[in-house]
């Protein structure tokens, strides 16, 4: 089941670089500019066919998403129907309706989640107190200290925790009060891995032995499911409010720690592609509520990404756009090229550095 989320995970994330496109596609046909090329994916081509409505659609074999190719995308064409000729308003609403997209996919997809059963991640997670409850919780095992009765035990991260000398784990607030309970003694540790039901036996550090509490020496994460009815859409649009804010902290202590000459912490706050599909396994041994938390999390980074002034990415572009109209003058399609072009290099070799670093941390 876990690799079926999985597929399922990876096939929504490309699926969110498609609805991104989808939407330039959209506003570009709506605005009177000519879309010459729509694919899934990226070159090498697979295969296209001419539209009936004037336009190449292709599949292409690199399968990371899609994109859009407009007629005269350069600000400085003046060809009847391509971009560059189109109105600054027109422009605006092109490169900012995938953003769009991707902002109505996070809040369609929490909404859902908030009705079906949303994964709580964070201990002050919105949500409205009269009309949500705890539907499921689960008590896993979380970080396992090397060298404890629970490394040696066989116990592995995301074992779900059922029970100690057979006393049900109800909360991860319970497990320290057991292994205090059974300190010094040999216990049956009950837990759930891959849908089976396992017995695991440790001897519990005693009271003497164990350090700031720790009999057994792991974690617990406990990990809960909330529903609600009326307030689902209330609640996905408070959880963008809260997922935007820590994201924009997260940016900001990535750039100071850069500023301070400390990549560690840096690369503590960033994630690539390797990142995402090592998040989407974990999330799917986890049920599909979680992979479409992730999946909606992804879309909202993306939107907001693609409002960063990033040169490459959509928002980038815009306020390069913004700045040639204050200034008086538009860009030559060579100068609008080589600032694209440098900042995608300069984006190709983050995401590289990124994903050696994911290849460290997770492996």
């Amino acid at each position: 089941m876990s690799i079926v989320l999985l597929v399922l995970g990876l096939l929504l994330f490309i699926g969110l670089v498609i609805l991104h496109e989808f939407g330039h596609f959209i506003v570009a046909r709506r605005g009177g500019v000519e879309v010459e090329e729509f694919g899934i994916g990226f070159p090498p081509r697979a295969w296209a066919r001419k539209t009936k409505k004037g336009f190449l659609f292709t599949l292409n074999w690199l399968p990371i998403g899609g994109f859009v190719k407009l007629k005269g995308e350069n600000d400085s064409a003046t060809e009847a129907g391509s971009f560059g000729a189109s109105s600054f308003k027109t422009k605006g609403k092109i490169m900012l309706a995938g953003v769009a997209m991707n902002l109505l996919a996070a809040f369609v997809i929490f909404t859902i989640l908030g009705w079906v059963g949303m994964p709580r991640l964070l201990d002050n997670q919105y949500h409205i107190a009269s009309d949500t409850q705890i539907a499921h919780r689960e008590v896993l095992v979380g970080l396992i200290e090397p060298h404890t009765p629970a490394a040696t035990s066989g116990l592995r991260t995301r074992d779900r925790l059922v029970a100690i000398n057979a006393i049900q784990i109800s909360s991860a607030d319970q497990l320290p009060q057991l292994t205090k309970r059974f300190a010094g003694t040999s216990a049956s540790i009950t837990y759930m891995r891959g849908g089976q039901q396992h017995v695991a036996y440790a001897t519990l550090r005693s009271a003497a032995q164990a350090k700031n509490g720790a009999y057994l020496g792991l974690s617990p994460a406990e990990f809960a499911l909330t529903r609600s009815t009326w307030s689902a859409p209330l609640q996905a649009l408070g959880l963008m409010k809260q997922f935007t804010i820590a994201t924009f902290q997260g940016l900001g202590t990535a750039i100071n720690a850069v500023f301070h000459g400390d990549g560690a912490k840096a690369s503590e706050q960033v994630s690539g592609p390797v990142g995402i599909v090592v998040v989407l396994h974990d999330g799917s041994l986890l049920g599909y509520q979680f992979v479409l938390l992730i999946v909606g999390l992804i879309s909202l980074s993306l939107a907001i990404m693609n409002v960063l002034p990033i040169p490459a990415l959509d928002g980038g572009r815009f306020y390069v756009l913004v700045l040639s109209r204050v200034f008086g003058k538009r860009l030559s399609k060579d100068m609008e090229e080589r600032i694209v072009g440098a900042s995608f290099v300069f984006l190709l070799g983050l995401i590289v550095v990124i994903t050696i670093v994911d290849v460290r941390r997770f492996f």
